[in-house]
C-alpha cells in the first residue's frame, strides 16, 4: 500500500517526527496550523498579477549568471523534456533585484519561510538515523546559514485556450532541485504528485497549507534516505483554464561550498541542473 502524505499540526507535539516520516515515506508533507499568515500570501499573489500583466516586468530580464529577475513565458523545461512549461516567473534573492511596484509584503514572506525553512531542517537532523545522518558533511539547519541561493519564485501561469501548446504542461513532471521546498498553496489546483507506482496523485489547494517536499540535493546527502518525489502541475480543463495560477515556491539551498556527497558540492549539483533545464548554458558546450 502506498504511504499516504501526512498533513501535519505544526504545533503539535509529534510534529518533527511526523513531519520527517512523512519526507521519508513519501517526499512529502502538508503543515497546518503554520505561522504564515493566509491574508500575506493572498496579497503578494495580487501584487504579482499586477506585475505580471504589466510590460514593466521586461525591464527585470533575468541575467543568465545572477539568475534573478523576471523569466518569460516558456523558458524553462522540466529535466527530460523538450517542451517548455507554460509559465513565467520572477526569481526573488535577498541581494537580488525586485521591482519597484511590489511593496515590502514579498519581503517579508521570505523572511518568514526562511524562518520556517531552518526549523524544518532542524526536524530533519534531530530524526534522521544515525546512519542517515553520519551522510551529512554539517548539520542540514548549518548548511544554510548565509547561503545566498535561498529562493522565493513568483510563478504565473497565465490562462489557456484548449488547444494551446499541445503537448505542453503548465509544469512538467520534475523533481527540484535544492534540499527542500516550501510551497505556500496556489491560487488554483493543479499539483500532482506521483507514486511510487507511477500513478498521479492530486493535492488538495487549501489556502492554510504549507506543502513541503524533498529536492535532489538532499536526496543526494541523504544517500537516498529521503525521495526526491516526483511531481507536475497540470493543465486546467473547461471554464478553470481561462484562470491564471500564482504560486510562491520557497526553494532552500545550501551554501555553494558545502559537501553534498562525494560526487557533488551544492553549487556542482546546481549548475548541472541549471543546464538540464535550460537556465544556464554550459561554457564548455
Amino acid at each position: 500500500m502506498q504511504p499516504s502524505i501526512k498533513t501535519i499540526d505544526y504545533k503539535s507535539k509529534n510534529a518533527s517526527s511526523e513531519f520527517t516520516n512523512s519526507l521519508h515515506h513519501t517526499g512529502f508533507a502538508i503543515l497546518r496550523n503554520h505561522p504564515l499568515d493566509v491574508n500575506l500570501i493572498t496579497s503578494v499573489y495580487e501584487e504579482w498579477g499586477v506585475f505580471f500583466n504589466n510590460d514593466e516586468k521586461h525591464t527585470h530580464a533575468f541575467h543568465p549568471e545572477n539568475q534573478d529577475g523576471y523569466f518569460p513565458f516558456r523558458c524553462e523545461n522540466a529535466k527530460g523534456y523538450s517542451e517548455k512549461d507554460l509559465k513565467e516567473f520572477y526569481h526573488v534573492y535577498k541581494w537580488g533585484r525586485y521591482p519597484n511596484s511590489i511593496s515590502d509584503k514579498t519581503k517579508l514572506i521570505f523572511h518568514e519561510l526562511m524562518i520556517i525553512g531552518k526549523q524544518l531542517l532542524s526536524w530533519i537532523d534531530k530524526h534522521s538515523p544515525d546512519d542517515v545522518k553520519s551522510n551529512y558533511s554539517i548539520p542540514l539547519s548549518e548548511m544554510i546559514e548565509n547561503s545566498r541561493m535561498n529562493l522565493l519564485r513568483i510563478i504565473h501561469y497565465p490562462p489557456l485556450e484548449p488547444n494551446d501548446f499541445e503537448g505542453a504542461l503548465r509544469a512538467g513532471a520534475h523533481g527540484d532541485i535544492n534540499l527542500i521546498t516550501i510551497l505556500p498553496a496556489g491560487s488554483q489546483p493543479g499539483l500532482q504528485v506521483q507514486t511510487k507506482k507511477g500513478e498521479w496523485l492530486e493535492v488538495q489547494c487549501n489556502p492554510g497549507w504549507l506543502i513541503i517536499n524533498t529536492g535532489d540535493m538532499l536526496n543526494e546527502c541523504s544517500n537516498e534516505y529521503f525521495p526526491s518525489t516526483i511531481h507536475r502541475v497540470i493543465n486546467p480543463k473547461g471554464a478553470d483554464a481561462k484562470l491564471p495560477r500564482y504560486t510562491m515556491p520557497f526553494f532552500i539551498h545550501p551554501r555553494d561550498e558545502v559537501i553534498l556527497s562525494d560526487r557533488y558540492t551544492s553549487r556542482s549539483f546546481l549548475d548541472e541542473r541549471l543546464n538540464e533545464i535550460g537556465l544556464k548554458k554550459d561554457p564548455g558546450k
